[in-house]
């Protein structure tokens, strides 16, 4: 007989010591009833007094006052990185969903060939676009130029961007993905983990850095993968939707910190609510004390 593991559902425990950060908000919250202010995303005026119209984090740049959201669309900036999926194949360009409100552009001039060869882009290369990238393809980029009508432009030149191979894609809010000078990152673990900047986050096994500089950013590697780097992939995915369902910030270090608390559980125990809720207790402690 199979056994049956029955849970009894219970209040959740209120956190003990929690202080909430001063520039969160909610939708009516007086921001500031200073003077000489400028309005920006996510604030209206009422009064003589700044409210904030969403709920999210109060921003200051100088004079300007704005609300970033706690869960928003993804907002490009010229330098992103970013991972998307394929959703048209059209002339001289192929359309990419980025959870954006717009699907961004990649042009055929915009990629770099099989090879990497440089030269300029022919009508035979136009035919053959089906064959580098075709409608469900995930790929890794950076955003180019942002256009006016929201448009994004994307380029995928350098040898680390291109196609994506095996691995799991994992969707967040792109609020909780904190900007870095780098979003690819080798973890110490055994795999590789590509933080979007657009919320989109791809897990796969440790790539081949010399099969994709001669595959030019379209190598797909279709051999099995070992038990043992499957394992690695989701317990990394269950620990980042952990990390996500409590709103903390996704970066490598607390990646990484969640991986290394999770360790003492089965993986399947990490899809509990109390053990999701003790590993990453233990990395917000393990990254508190590192900042102090």
């Amino acid at each position: 007989m199979t056994s049956v593991e029955i849970r009894v559902v219970k209040r959740k425990k209120k956190a003990q010591n929690v202080v909430e950060p001063e520039n969160l908000v909610t939708p009516g919250d007086v921001i500031t009833t200073e003077s000489g202010i400028m309005r920006g995303h996510g604030t209206y005026m009422a009064e003589d007094k700044l409210y904030a119209s969403v709920a999210g984090m109060v921003e200051k740049v100088n004079k300007l006052v704005c609300v970033r959201p706690l869960k928003t669309r993804y907002n490009a900036e010229v330098g992103d990185v970013i991972v998307g999926r394929i959703t048209e194949v059209g002339q001289k360009r192929w359309k990419v969903d980025t959870n954006s409100r717009l699907d961004s552009m990649l042009m055929l001039s915009s990629v770099n060939l099989p090879g990497g060869e440089l030269r300029r882009r022919s009508a035979e290369d136009e035919l053959s676009m089906r064959d580098y990238l075709t409608e469900g393809d995930l790929i890794s980029a950076e955003v180019q130029t942002i256009h006016q009508t929201g448009i994004v432009s994307l380029h995928t030149r350098s040898l680390k961007y291109g196609k994506l191979g095996q691995g799991i894609l994992l969707k967040v809010s792109p609020s909780l993905v904190l900007r870095r000078k780098t979003h690819f990152h080798n973890l110490p673990c055994g795999a590789t983990v590509i933080l979007g900047n657009n919320g989109y986050i791809w897990i796969s096994q440790n790539r081949n850095e010399e099969d994709t500089e001669l595959a030019g950013g379209f190598i797909q590697n279709l051999e099995p993968v070992p038990i043992a780097d499957r394992e690695v992939i989701v317990r990394l995915n269950n620990c980042i939707r952990a990390l996500a369902c409590h709103r903390m910030m996704l970066y490598d270090t607390s990646i990484l910190y969640a991986y290394e608390e999770s360790l003492k559980y089965e993986i399947k125990e990490l899809l509990s609510s109390e053990v999701m809720d003790e590993a990453v207790e233990k990395t917000r402690v393990r990254i508190e004390q590192e900042q102090t």
